[in-house]
């Protein structure tokens, strides 16, 4: 049975075109690079977007940055991103204010907490893109790098 449906997909083109094959290789790694980013996420109970949120929050500096502007950073689009900030203020991870000068605005903050936990991932997810990226060099990494910025280049 199963060298039959070895023999079915043989016979079956793999791809209808290269543009398709491109598509699922960088499926296939990104999906393999967040096994790695998530392995070391699981113990500080952080999902990918918060993490991306923390880093953002720490970018900012202590000013903060409204709610919006985080969205417009972020990787992965969140279409919910205030429940994700009250699970983040719950946990002590972020801090939201009003604006006084403008009440409509709200600002974000990183919280000791999350700079805490942004510091232990500093030391383990180096490590971690070390192993991921082992087979490139800094030629073929500089490479990748242009290659995947052209990708998303506006015309």
């Amino acid at each position: 049975m199963a060298g039959k449906l070895q023999q079915e997909i043989k016979q079956t083109k793999p791809f209808s075109s290269l543009q398709e094959e491109a598509f699922l290789n960088l499926w296939r790694s990104s999906d393999y690079l967040f096994q790695g980013l998530n392995e070391a996420l699981k113990p500080a109970g952080l999902s990918g977007t918060q993490y991306n949120i923390l880093r953002i929050l720490r970018g900012a500096g202590p000013e903060g940055l409204a709610c919006r502007e985080i969205g417009e950073r972020l990787i992965t689009r969140d279409p919910d991103l205030t429940r994700l900030l009250d699970r983040m203020e719950q946990r002590e991870l972020a801090i939201r204010c009003r604006e006084q000068r403008d009440r409509r605005i709200v600002t974000v903050r990183i919280a000791p907490k999350g700079l805490e936990i942004l510091e232990e991932l500093d030391a383990r997810i180096p490590e971690i893109l070390r192993e991921q990226f082992r087979n490139f060099d800094e030629e073929r990494l500089k490479l990748l790098i242009e290659l995947l910025e052209s990708l998303r280049r506006e015309k």
